[in-house]
């Protein structure tokens, strides 16, 4: 089986019921078992032209799970996922009930149409890389210390750094 980590986000909605349901959603494929779950982090919307705080905040959580799905299957998987939670795909970064995405898959590098790995901007996104040290504190996104790169981002941009819910554990 591979191992995965998957980045979930929301701001449209019930954002932590839609993320509690993508969880399930995974769990109960036969070919997906979640291992572990951050708790959720909320976050200022991120719009092409850089934050936005007139948008609905996001809430975000990271999960590692383990699959015996190609990273292609498990790509296909997270967008039926997101099209049952009311995901549209109107403009690019736009307000979305649900976001998946898969940020690395093994030691997988790969730049398709459709899928890159590991996920080309998460070494810059405190919402991926905050939830993601609760899970695995030592993680390495590449050749870089996931607890680096978010120390870096955070001391260079601090309004970004998310706030945790830890009551907003999904089990």
């Amino acid at each position: 089986m591979s191992t995965a980590v998957i980045a979930f986000g929301s701001n449209l909605g019930n954002r932590a019921e839609i993320i509690g349901v993508a969880r399930a959603a995974l769990d109960a494929h036969p070919s997906i078992v979640v291992e572990t779950m951050s708790p959720l982090h909320e976050s200022v919307a991120i719009k092409p032209h850089g934050a936005d705080e007139s948008a609905p905040a996001y809430l975000n959580a990271v999960a590692r799970v383990r699959t015996d799905l190609s990273a292609e299957q498990l790509l296909e998987e997270l967008m039926r996922i997101e099209r049952e939670s009311g995901r549209e795909r109107h403009e690019r970064w736009g307000d979305r009930t649900l976001d998946l995405d898969i940020i690395t898959y093994d030691d997988l590098t790969m730049n398709q149409r459709h899928l890159t790995l590991p996920h080309p901007r998460a070494a810059a996104r405190l919402f991926v890389l905050e939830p993601w040290l609760d899970i695995e504190p030592g993680a390495n996104l590449g050749e870089q210390s996931i607890a680096q790169l978010a120390g870096d981002l955070g001391s260079a941009h601090p309004a970004a750094r998310t706030r945790s819910n830890h009551s907003g554990v999904i089990s």
